[in-house]
């Protein structure tokens, strides 16, 4: 089933979404150097412009917001998951005047739930950016234009 205001279905969405993720394992796991981790940075967002201008969807931003808002999600979820293999036996803390004020397991939370949170706004953000170029794409190239 199609989103008529998405111009793409919630299947597609999130398998748009879905192309993010081994650049997150890749990265929480140290498993790729820079050109590596670079390419899954771009080719991912690279496909979802790609997708977005050959379907010719209504609204480019809200889709790629859209999509963006969902690898937010996977991103959050996925670093959640990783955590412990991520920072091993040092996981972060708070520093400053906050070192030590809180129970290990309410700072525990706490980091999670701001770090869940930056995922998801770094989504967001992705997905903002990634809109606003595909809706001036697809203003600008004849071939895209409905």
């Amino acid at each position: 089933m199609r989103s008529k205001a998405l111009g793409l279905s919630p299947i597609v969405i999130l398998a748009l979404a879905v192309l993010g993720v081994p650049r997150v394992i890749a990265h929480d796991l140290r498993l790729v150097g820079p050109a590596v981790n670079a390419l899954l940075v771009f080719l991912p967002i690279a496909v979802w412009l790609a997708v977005v201008l050959w379907k010719r969807v209504p609204n480019p931003f809200l889709t790629l917001l859209a999509v963006g808002v969902v690898h937010g999600i996977l991103l959050g979820l996925t670093h959640q998951v990783l955590w412990s293999e991520s920072f091993g036996d040092t996981p972060p803390t708070l520093g400053g005047n906050l070192a030590g004020a809180l129970s290990p397991a309410t700072e525990a939370v706490l980091l999670r739930t701001f770090a869940f949170g930056s995922s998801l706004l770094t989504g967001v953000g992705v997905g903002a950016a990634t809109g606003a170029v595909g809706w001036l794409a697809s203003r600008l190239i004849p071939a895209t234009r409905r």
